[in-house]
């Protein structure tokens, strides 16, 4: 298989974790790619993935799986389903709790847009503000209902360690560690971690 991805990418590097932390790791082939908002990447739209986002796995077979979720479903299901719950209300939670974290993560990655892309001219504060408010949002709600912070390593918890990870790379003075002490906690046993300690993205 190989993985196209960004190594600063926080999808990618869920991927990167789930592919670790399942024992996966070695059957993979990791290829850089760049998806800048307004550069041109013909090759990937053309032969991968039509709407120019990272990650996607290419499989044996030839195949492309798109969306980061996506793909940590399949590796999880290629190791016997260690990660997502079999069933039941337990899953739903795993589920549901990883659909808000990538939507943190889709807000984050549109501010880092908005900012560092974007000419400075046509930067909209309103919007960027809007988006910032609901990662925080989201920071709070894991905050204040922690239960998905404990228990076994699942899926949500290694989107959340992205969420956090990319917040320190890209977001470096918000302070979501002076705000959120649960999440700093969980953030520094995750870090005991080796697939977590090793897929740190680059300093920016």
């Amino acid at each position: 298989m190989k993985l196209v991805f960004s190594p600063t990418s926080p999808f990618a590097r869920k991927v990167r974790i789930v592919a670790i932390e399942l024992g996966l790791i070695d059957s993979i082939e990791f290829v850089s790619a760049k998806v800048t908002p307004g550069e041109p990447n013909d090759d990937y739209v053309h032969s991968v993935n039509p709407l120019k986002k990272l990650p996607a796995l290419i499989l044996d077979s030839g195949e492309v799986l798109v969306d980061s979720y996506v793909i940590a479903e399949y590796l999880d299901e290629l190791a016997g389903g260690k990660l997502l719950p079999a069933s039941g209300p337990q899953r739903f939670r795993v589920k549901s709790d990883h659909s808000l974290i990538q939507g943190m993560l889709d807000s984050m990655l549109l501010c880092r847009y908005e900012k560092f892309v974007r000419p400075q001219p046509l930067q909209w504060q309103a919007w960027y503000d809007d988006h910032w408010a609901r990662v925080w949002n989201g920071l709070a709600r894991f905050e204040q209902h922690d239960e998905a912070l404990s228990g076994p390593l699942d899926l949500a918890q290694i989107a959340l360690v992205c969420v956090l990870g990319y917040a320190d790379l890209r977001f470096a003075d918000c302070n979501w560690r002076q705000a959120f002490p649960k999440l700093d906690a969980f953030h520094d046993k995750m870090l005991t971690r080796p697939s977590v300690q090793i897929s740190q993205p680059p300093k920016a």
